[in-house]
This record gives C-alpha cells, structure tokens and sequence, in this order.
C-alpha cells in the first residue's frame, strides 16, 4: 500500500490519460467488426511501442482490451453477428430486442452492466488477487476436463427447447474443433490429407459464417418487409431496473471473475457459464430467454468484462496469462525489462498499482464512450434489409479474411454460413455448435493430460476425482445440471410448480 500513489499516475499524467480514452474508443469500435479480435489488435500494437517507456504502452493496450470485449455486444445485438466470441451469449437476447425496435435499450443495459462487471472484477484484482492466484493454481489437468465438461452441458440452455438438437450441435462443434495437427502427438486428425485443414478452422471464421452469413440468408425472405423503428426514449436503464438485476450482476461478475483467473478459459466461456446460472436462477423473466430477455444481457456482460480483472490475476500474481491477451501484455512487460509473476509485486509494485488505476480509468471511458453515439449505431438496424443484407455480407468477408489474412477462412465463413442456414431452417441451434469448438481443446488436452498423469490408469483418475474436494464438487455439478435437463426432473419440477400454484390460490377458511 505504500506504493498506493501509482494507481492515480494514468489520472494526473495528461498523455496517459489520452492514451487510455483513445485505447479504449478503438477498442470499442474494433471489438464491434466481426473478425477484428481485441488478440489481434494487441498484438500488432505491441510492434509499435517497443521505443515506448512501459507506462504509455500498457496503458494503450489496457484500454483497447477493456473496449474491445466491451464492443463485440454492438455488432451482436444489432445485426446478430457477435463482434467477439464472448459476446454470443449475448446476441441471444439483444438481437431480439433490436428487432422489437428495443436496441437502445439493449446497447443501455450492456454498456452499464459491462461497467459493473468490469469494476467487480478489478476490485477483486486489487483486494485478493493472491487469494484467487492460489485457487487458480489449484485447477489440475482433470479439473480442466470437468470444467469443460461442465461448459459442454449449457446446451440445455442453448438448444432453445430441443435437448437432442442442442446435443447435436455440440457434439459437430467438438468436431470441427479437433481438426487439425493434434498438439500433443502431431498427428493429423480429420484433415483428410488437405493441406490447408492442417492448422484447423479457426472457430471465429466458423462463428462469423453461423450468424452472419446465415442471417444474411434467412433475411432474405423478408426483404420486402420493412425495418422496425428504434425507441430510443430511454437508453440508460433506470434505478429500478439496475437494482432489481443487481444481484444476479454480482453472482455473473464473481463466475466472470474466477473463470476468467483461469489460464486458457476467458471471456467468452465465463458469458457462456452466467448466461446458462441466468437461466436457471431466473424464476419469473418478463420475458423468455432468447426472446429478448433482459436477464440474457445482464448475465454475459457483466460476467465477461469481470473476466478481464480475473485474466489479470494470475499475469500479475504468478507470471501465468489468464487469455490470449494477457499472454501479449506478459510479452511487452518482458520487453521492457519487467518480469511478471511474484518478484514483480515485491521489485516493482508501482506497475501493479499503476496497471488497477488504468483498468479502472478505462472502466470509467467504456461507460462514456458506450453510452454515447446510441443514436447513430441504431440508424443500422432501420436500414432497409436490400442496404442491410449486402453490408452483413460485407462485413463477414472482410472479418474473416482479416483473421489471418487468408481467402481459406472466406471459403469456411461461407461454408458454414451454408451450413447454419440450413441449420436454422429445420430448428438446430447455433450456440452449441460454437460452444462445442471453443471447449473442443480444452476438453481434448486435459483430459489427456488427466490420463497421462495417473500413467495410464482410469481406477487412479476416478479415486483422484473422488478424493480432491475440487474435482468431486465440480462431478456433483456435472451429475447435477445433466440429471437437471432429463425429462423425468422437468416434468418433477413442472409438477412441483404446479402445487405451489394451487397452495397458494387455496382460499384462506
């Protein structure tokens, strides 16, 4: 604490204090053009501010990550085609909301709670990192493999009413993220001796293609019908909107937080995980999820930008990324002669104060820049669908061919677009399939590495399951959320509502 005085160096120093606004501002705007990932931006950044001192270059890269994870609502909730993959979850709701003529609304109620979640998680990134440091170390290579086991279960939140659909889905995203060379043998799988499967299908391509493209498709049926007319009386949700959904901000934000401290998950699965906690601890929504629930927003949002304050518990606490960027700023600390990890909380103090000031300073720019401009981003949904379709296609070219500069991802963005129109045309959902790719590696590596270090034997992998409190609470909640989607317990609790209702109408002799 007597180092406290750096967190207000970004605040007092007038270059600083630009260089996160203007870090922050591309962020946003970056993060809300599909294929334009917050990794990428980094990490042609960190070319540019190798002759910088350490200060100006952490803060720019602070500030396009907070905006960046921020951005991705934009694009997902007014043309359905997440600008991130930690913004597909919320696309789910927010879209609906936009074509209810409710984008404003959306976009207020993301750009709030991404603030709150945001600033939950650098409170507990300031006040307990070490804490949460050592429960992250705790994760073995079999607590991995649940986790994701865990993730892979959301489908019942995901399949939008059909348990073997979601199943389905999930299952091909798994596939589709096993092609490739195989990391731990380098062997081929499912390649079929095609040169270009060989580095896999880069999953934004596939997430582009499925909500994009296939959206552009299925517009095309109702081209004639007109726009719908944005209400943007309010955009600021209102006092009592915040506090009636605060409490369930905070319990997304504390999943967001401890997901994100997890090197390898981030953002996108800790919006997956508190969507699916939204829907199960939301008894009377106003509306159903995936109908333009408010809840749908609330969950995700704050929930993947707390994951940002997680990421950086680890970097800063034990030198280990928690993501892709973090993993970019460790590099550019090293570059400028830092070494992230335990001796950079005792050596150099200042920078893990003056890093907490720039992500709240940043915070404080999201909410600014979110809420402002409102007005002209909406103007894209009320274009004519004749203007709107050509331009969803444009985008989704463009966002996949800057993946990796490559017309191979073009050709998959496309072939999965095929794919998920025909999907949405006889009722398959297309989250799990995204949910399926993303947790593919985790799943696959771990489990691997479980069996590898047990030698071989399924008897000590279950006894170490058993015997570790870690592992046998997250087997107790896979058991539980499996037995949970099962017909037998949604008719149980059908039949349960069902009493109360009649309890409760009994007249009072």
């Amino acid at each position: 604490m007597d180092h406290f005085a750096a967190f207000f160096t970004a605040y007092t120093d007038p270059t600083l204090l630009l260089l996160v606004a203007a870090g922050t501002f591309a962020g946003v705007y970056i993060g809300a053009i599909p294929g334009l990932s917050v990794t990428m931006a980094v990490s042609i950044l960190i070319s540019f501010t190798f002759p910088w001192p350490v200060y100006p270059a952490i803060a720019l890269m602070i500030g396009i990550y907070m905006g960046g994870v921020y951005g991705g609502s934009r694009s997902a909730i007014l043309l359905n085609i997440p600008g991130a993959p930690s913004a597909i979850a919320t696309a789910m709701d927010g879209y609906p909301m936009a074509q209810r003529g409710e984008a404003g609304t959306a976009i207020g109620v993301t750009t709030v709670m991404s603030f709150l979640g945001g600033f939950v998680g650098i409170l507990v990134l300031a006040v307990a990192a070490p804490l949460v440091a050592d429960f992250a170390l705790s994760f073995q290579p079999r607590d991995y493999m649940l986790l994701a086991v865990l993730g892979l279960l959301l489908v019942g939140s995901l399949s939008g009413g059909s348990l073997v659909k979601g199943i389905f889905s999930a299952a091909l995203g798994v596939g589709i993220g096993a092609v490739g060379m195989d990391p731990l043998t380098f062997t081929e799988r499912f390649t079929f001796d095609l040169q270009a499967m060989q580095g896999g299908i880069n999953f934004v391509a596939v997430m582009i293609g499925l909500f994009g493209v296939s959206e552009a498709l299925a517009q095309l049926h109702h081209v004639d019908t007109p726009a719908v007319r944005q209400k943007l009386s309010r955009i600021v949700p209102s006092f009592s909107t915040l506090r009636k959904h605060l409490p369930l901000s905070l319990q997304t934000s504390s999943i967001g937080v401890v997901i994100g401290a997890l090197p390898g998950t981030g953002g996108d699965i800790a919006a997956l995980m508190a969507y699916d906690h939204a829907k199960r601890v939301t008894k009377n929504p106003e509306r159903a999820f995936g109908d333009g629930a408010i809840e749908g927003l609330v969950a995700p949002e704050t929930a993947n930008n707390a994951a940002i304050g997680g990421a950086f518990i680890p970097m800063l606490t034990l030198g280990i990324p928690g993501d892709a960027v973090t993993a970019i700023i460790i590099g550019a600390l090293f570059i400028h002669g830092l070494n992230p990890g335990p001796m950079l909380m005792v050596d150099q103090p200042d920078m893990f104060w003056f890093i907490v000031g720039s992500l709240v300073l940043s915070n404080i720019f999201m909410l600014i820049f979110g809420l402002t401009g409102i007005k002209l981003f909406v103007k894209i949904v009320e274009m004519p669908r004749g203007v709107m379709i050509p331009l969803i296609m444009l985008l989704s070219i463009v966002g996949a061919y800057a993946i990796n500069n490559s017309i191979t991802d073009v050709y998959w963005m496309l072939g999965f677009g095929v794919f998920g129109y025909f999907m949405k045309l006889y009722g398959f959902p297309l989250g799990p399939v995204i949910l399926g790719v993303i947790l593919s590696r985790l799943l696959d590596d771990n489990w691997r590495r479980a069996i590898i270090s047990e030698r071989g034997s399924m008897t000590d992998f279950l006894m170490g399951v058993v015997t570790s409190p870690l592992s046998l609470v997250l087997l107790l909640s896979v058991v539980f959320i499996f037995a949970s989607q099962t017909p037998a317990w949604k008719r149980f609790r059908r039949r349960k509502e069902t009493l109360n209702e009649v309890e409760e109408n009994r007249p009072v002799v």
